[in-house]
């Protein structure tokens, strides 16, 4: 599609008809261009196994297209129909305690079912016979949100055929997940079973090759579907929504190279921190997408749900979230849903259009932020974002730190994560996501926040980094297991001991926080570190902070080590915020002198650059930037005045990359 995209989930299944013309005159006065239709039809389009009824979907589908909304059509088996449990019990998932479940909610399905993978395949099929050619179909939504666990005896058969190729032998899968320990050694394929429920602690290294399993069985199922699509809509490109999430046992990174555009799902559960919640998803898309155009793919409208309760977001935070994402690279903004549903389990859930329907201030925003896109168009696509620093992002290394048996449950790997980089976008300081194996020579500064497992080629990577001039800022729990959770023999933090310059020999979690003296510019400065602790012995480091009182009282804390033409810093307990700030500071990150809660993305390609500034107080700020705002029209002669709560979009006459 030209433009930025621009709707969201429609369910027209759920409304009587005469809804529907009402929708489209909506969506025309909203400025809605595309829609995904379909994603929990199952039960309408196949009412009974083999039998399809597509006249509604097909009236539905002539609608919009003569009120010019193009359809993100949703292949629906994200949620089976009441039939298919009936028909293939064996289908339906299994917990890890043996529990099997049914049908009455979604994501009632086992993705290694032979039934399940045969019905997909059956309705993804039908679907495409129908509509190729339809001039309203622009893009292909292969099932919703894939994350749906399963332990059944369809999945133990599959784990063993996926451990097959991934170890070779039993002899090597038994050195990998060192089964020497409790007796656990196989002498055959068939002994071997999902880590279903079982007496203590299960095995870490089966845990985490069964997550890493559980993610190419789900990629093999968008590949059935996507191959049939392929083969009767070759044009129209193919794409599933990637949701985040403890409970997601998705590798992005390996998915991403199998859609045609990567699409997002993002709820932030906070209202205070919505926008660095916001921020932080949009640069993983963007890191997922590898310089591609990717798309918010859903968003909730006028609502944030932080847990126990749902909170209304406050005026203009709906456009501020939407072109936070657009800013990096999101070719548009979408919604769940269209139209609030009146029943059914999401009945609180937002709509563009709410229950108190288009009067309602969430269906002005709606409208206004429709018409404020179209504006922006000609930023690029493939405009680039401009970041000062990288962040390490290891799905594998998340997955191992939620074992049972570490040291300390408070130890979070996400917790870490979310730290790195909530640190720089409050320092004005736009990031990039990176994966451990990819070529970081274009950044100052990478991140690596307890990056878990290192393999040997990950730690060449982040030294020859290093020697080649760059600076690298590491946190606890880094290097310290192999590719198969198997900790590194010699003190840690293992693989990265002779980058770091230093040897750990006894971590000492924390149960309350330690005082940590840090070397600063002037004089010393007493800040808190928490969580975890080590006794670090730096073997060529320089420490620059120290532990005050306690086992570890005058210990190192945090470290430097010169190391080829670069630095590595080390720390080894979890600062507050300012201190990790100080430490960043002193590794070279630049500061922005930007207002608090004032938020700049600059974006940059064919000779021309643009500035997203978007404001998230209540209050007016300035912003230096000379140009053009495509929001109002208006030029800028040096100092940009931000509306509380309001946005601009600048063209400059270039941005120089770095």
């Amino acid at each position: 599609m030209d433009g930025l995209c621009y709707g969201g989930d429609y369910n027209p299944e759920q409304w009587p008809e005469e809804v529907w013309h009402e929708d489209v005159a909506l969506m025309r006065e909203a400025g809605v261009n595309l829609v995904t239709v379909g994603v929990f039809s199952w039960a309408s389009l196949e009412p009974s196994p083999g039998r399809f009824a597509f006249d509604r979907l097909d009236r539905v589908l002539g609608l919009l297209d003569a009120g010019e909304v193009k359809v993100n059509l949703a292949t629906p088996t994200a949620s089976p129909p009441p039939w298919f449990g009936l028909a293939h019990p064996d289908a339906l998932p299994v917990t890890a305690d043996g529990t099997r479940l049914t049908h009455g909610s979604r994501d009632t399905y086992c993705v290694c079912a032979p039934p399940y993978l045969e019905a997909s395949v059956r309705v993804a099929r039908a679907l495409a016979e129908r509509y190729r050619g339809h001039p309203a179909l622009a893009m292909w939504h292969v099932h919703n949100e894939y994350g749906t666990w399963c332990h059944c005896d369809h999945v133990a058969a599959a784990f063993r055929d996926w451990l097959r190729t991934r170890h070779g032998s039993l002899d090597a899968l038994n050195d990998a997940w060192t089964t020497a320990f409790w007796s656990q050694a196989y002498g055959d394929w068939d002994q071997i079973m999902p880590p279903r429920a079982t007496q203590y602690l299960p095995n870490p290294a089966q845990a985490l090759d069964f997550r890493r399993f559980l993610s190419d069985a789900m990629l093999g199922h968008y590949r059935a579907q996507k191959a049939v699509l392929r083969e009767l809509t070759p044009d129209v490109p193919v794409t599933t929504n990637f949701v985040f999430g403890s409970w997601v046992p998705v590798n992005n990174w390996e998915w991403a190279r199998e859609v045609d555009l990567v699409a997002i799902d993002h709820y932030p559960d906070d209202r205070e921190r919505a926008a660095e919640q916001t921020a932080f998803a949009a640069d993983l898309a963007r890191a997922w997408a590898g310089g591609r155009p990717w798309l918010l793919m859903e968003q909730a409208a006028g609502i944030v749900y932080s847990g126990a309760r749902m909170r209304a977001k406050r005026p203009g935070e709906t456009a501020l979230h939407s072109l936070q994402h657009v800013a990096r690279g999101s070719r548009g903004a979408m919604f769940f849903q269209w139209r609030a549903s009146r029943g059914g389990a999401e009945l609180w859930h937002g709509g563009m259009v709410p229950h108190a329907g288009p009067g309602s201030r969430v269906f002005r925003e709606i409208r206004d932020l429709g018409r404020l896109l179209p504006r922006l168009a000609e930023v690029p696509g493939d405009a680039a974002v401009l970041a000062d620093a990288a962040i390490l992002w290891d799905p594998e290394s998340w997955w191992a730190l939620e074992s049972p048996g570490l040291p300390s449950r408070e130890a979070g790997y996400l917790d870490a994560l979310h730290q790195a980089h909530r640190v720089l976008w409050r320092g004005g300081v736009t990031a990039d996501f990176a994966h451990p194996s990819s070529d970081l020579r274009a950044y100052p500064v990478v991140l690596v926040p307890s990056l878990y497992l290192v393999s040997d080629a990950t730690a060449r990577n982040l030294a020859r980094y290093v020697e080649h001039g760059g600076t690298l800022v590491v946190s606890f729990l880094s290097g310290v297991a192999d590719e198969h959770a198997r900790v590194r023999l010699g003190g840690h933090p293992g693989a990265l001991r002779d980058l770091l310059g230093v040897r750990v020999d006894e971590f000492l979690p924390l149960e309350e926080p330690v005082a940590i003296l840090l070397h600063g510019d002037d004089e010393p400065l007493t800040v808190s570190g928490s969580v975890w602790s080590e006794r670090v012995e730096p073997r060529g480091a320089t420490a620059l902070g120290w532990y005050e009182g306690g086992d570890l009282d005058g210990l190192p804390a945090i470290t430097r080590h010169r190391h080829g033409a670069g630095q590595a810093f080390y720390v080894s307990t979890r600062l507050d915020d300012d201190a990790y700030a100080a430490v960043l500071a002193a590794a070279g990150v630049p500061s922005a002198p930007v207002p608090p809660g004032v938020e700049l993305v600059r974006r940059s390609g064919g000779g021309a650059g643009w500035l997203f500034a978007l404001n998230h107080t209540a209050a007016g700020h300035e912003v230096a930037v000379a140009g053009t705002d495509l929001v109002t029209g208006r030029e800028t002669r040096g100092v940009l005045r931000l509306p509380p709560r309001g946005v601009a979009v600048v063209r400059t006459l270039g941005i120089a990359p770095g």
